[in-house]
């Protein structure tokens, strides 16, 4: 009993409160998800013993890590000269232009976090529609949908799926065996669309085009020691994540490992001073807010966890599609996508992945809901494109674009985003049908 009342009578009230905060933005969402998680500790629901233990340390050495990694491989230029050389390579024609910027956008979000990839796309894409005399929108928009579909490809992409890979112990050759075709399908897609309804609408004039084309992509590589020490790294890194099943080294701790040597790299040739100021700026570059975010709602999550109540959930959905394995993958991939649509989707995967564990025995085991945590991936990571507040990547590139004079509002967004988004549900439906039922 906490504080004189069954647990579960705290926990869920908690849980809802908590979230429905999170979805009125009115308060930084790390803070509301810390005092949820302090809330289940005060009042009774969780020991701090059980708050420490639902906190996974693999999920949060992963993010930091991969934050870490990429506040440091971004100082060389990296970033910028693959998105000029993208532009180039597609000879500075709007509709080719649209189609190579949001293949580029996938490749990096398949391992880079999906906001960092947009923060380092998005300022550049203006500034070459600008000097190609051409709407940004439909580039913008392109590449937020590229950052969430190349997000979902691999362990690292995306926030929900390093939540999942943890959960459902996942390896990244998993996530590339499993989830990499739908993305490349559902992206091949995309751009076809994209080309076909904007691309061949757009033109810039040939004076424009040459002035783009004469830009020298080399010059965007500023530390050319350091882009060598990151190759090397990321590298190393991916060779780690690619064998962890043999060395039973776990991703989070990989990629801390990545991270120091590569600070460390970073810091070899200065003094002991300026090596202070580096390391502070790097710290200063990791994202705090999803880093406590994600704590908080573990600590809350547990908190609903240990009351039953999800397992409650689960036993009430697989009643409700009376054992159906190939119903179960629908209701989850359709739930997902709707709700990852109205809130983030690190919430609902968060709250999620315990009643995938609960619904585990009526199947068959943990081996037999191998498609339900596809599902669960696809769904969230697709469906957080279909509105403006669906995904972290989507507001940030809605804040870039408007601060640049450039209108992104959510009706806007969401005019244009939903029947991609819808589309490629549905072709993720089809894959899950046509692949595992």
């Amino acid at each position: 009993m906490a504080i004189g009342l069954p647990p579960i009578y705290l926990a869920l009230p908690i849980l809802v409160i908590t979230y429905a905060l999170v979805i009125v933005d009115r308060f930084d969402r790390s803070i509301l998800a810390l005092l949820g998680g302090g809330a289940m500790v005060l009042s009774g629901v969780l020991t701090q013993n059980q708050a420490v233990e639902g906190i996974d340390f693999n999920t949060i050495g992963l993010l930091t890590g991969m934050m870490i990694l990429v506040a440091i491989s971004r100082r060389s230029g990296v970033f910028e000269y693959l998105a000029i050389r993208a532009v180039q390579l597609a000879r500075a024609s709007p509709g080719g232009l649209l189609v190579s910027l949001a293949l580029v956008t996938a490749l990096l979000s398949a391992f880079l976090d999906n906001v960092t990839t947009v923060m380092l796309i998005a300022p550049i894409t203006i500034s070459i529609c600008r000097r190609l005399e051409v709407p940004p929108f439909p580039f913008l928009i392109t590449e937020v949908q590229a950052s969430n579909f190349g997000g979902t490809a691999t362990l690292i992409g995306d926030p929900p799926n390093i939540l999942i890979g943890t959960a459902a112990n996942l390896s990244f050759n998993d996530f590339l065996v499993h989830l990499a075709p739908c993305v490349v399908v559902v992206m091949l897609v995309q751009v076809s669309v994209m080309h076909l309804v904007q691309g061949r609408t757009l033109a810039a004039s040939a004076q424009a085009r040459q002035a783009v084309m004469a830009i020298r992509a080399s010059s965007s590589i500023v530390d050319l020691r350091l882009l060598r020490h990151s190759i090397l790294v990321f590298s190393l890194a991916l060779v780690g994540f690619s064998t962890q099943r043999i060395t039973g080294v776990a991703p989070g701790t990989i990629a801390l490992i990545a991270a120091a040597a590569l600070m460390l790299l970073e810091n070899l040739v200065h003094p002991r001073d300026l090596q202070f100021e580096k390391i502070s700026a790097t710290y200063g570059e990791i994202d705090w807010i999803t880093i406590f975010f994600i704590i908080g709602l573990f600590i809350v999550v547990r908190g609903v966890e240990v009351t039953g109540a999800l397992a409650w959930v689960a036993h009430k959905i697989t009643l409700a599609t009376a054992d159906n394995l190939g119903l179960t993958v629908s209701v989850v991939l359709w739930s997902s996508a709707i709700l990852s649509a109205i809130i983030d989707n690190i919430p609902f995967v968060a709250a999620m992945i315990p009643v995938l564990h609960a619904m585990a025995p009526q199947f068959g085991g943990e081996a037999a809901i191998l498609p339900l945590w596809v599902a669960l991936s696809l769904g969230a990571c697709f469906g957080g494109n279909g509105t403006l507040i669906g995904a972290s990547a989507n507001l940030t590139v809605s804040g870039i674009a408007q601060r640049a004079g450039i209108p992104f509002g959510f009706g806007l967004y969401t005019r244009k985003a939903l029947p991609l988004t819808l589309l490629a549900v549905v072709i993720a439906q089809l894959y899950l049908w046509l692949r595992y039922l």
